[in-house]
């Protein structure tokens, strides 16, 4: 028979969880700073690296930030020249956004770091 977990025992694993993702995103902040990126930035190139484009409104799902800030940081890419926006064909009221060749090479330098990062906090040792 499982042990049950005590409401005391459920707080302390959310803590936990809490400061491991405090933590992790401090430390993506700094080594990701090298290439000009925050961890916000490196997840978006990241997801984008991954499709040939996605909707704003699937990446903002994605990220887990409301549509305006997605909108600035976007915005940001964009006048960085790491990503384009464009009309969604599929749906004219859309946005889609895709990685342009810089924001596809810069990705794959911070790539390696990012994936550190997330080994050094979640790995096996």
């Amino acid at each position: 028979m499982a042990a049950t977990r005590t409401e005391q025992q459920v707080v302390r694993e959310w803590r936990e969880i809490r400061a491991t993702h405090a933590r992790t995103v401090c430390e993506l902040d700094r080594e990701l700073q090298t290439f000009g990126l925050g961890a916000s930035d490196f997840e978006v190139l990241d997801l984008l690296a991954a499709e040939e484009k996605l909707r704003m409104q699937d990446l903002a799902c994605q990220v887990h930030l409301s549509q305006s800030a997605l909108s600035r940081l976007v915005a940001r890419l964009e006048k960085s020249g790491l990503v384009e926006r464009g009309m969604c064909p599929l749906d004219r009221r859309g946005v889609s956004v895709c990685l342009t060749d810089e924001g596809r090479g810069l990705h794959a330098r911070a790539l390696p770091v990012q994936r550190a990062v997330l080994e050094r906090a979640f790995g096996s040792s």
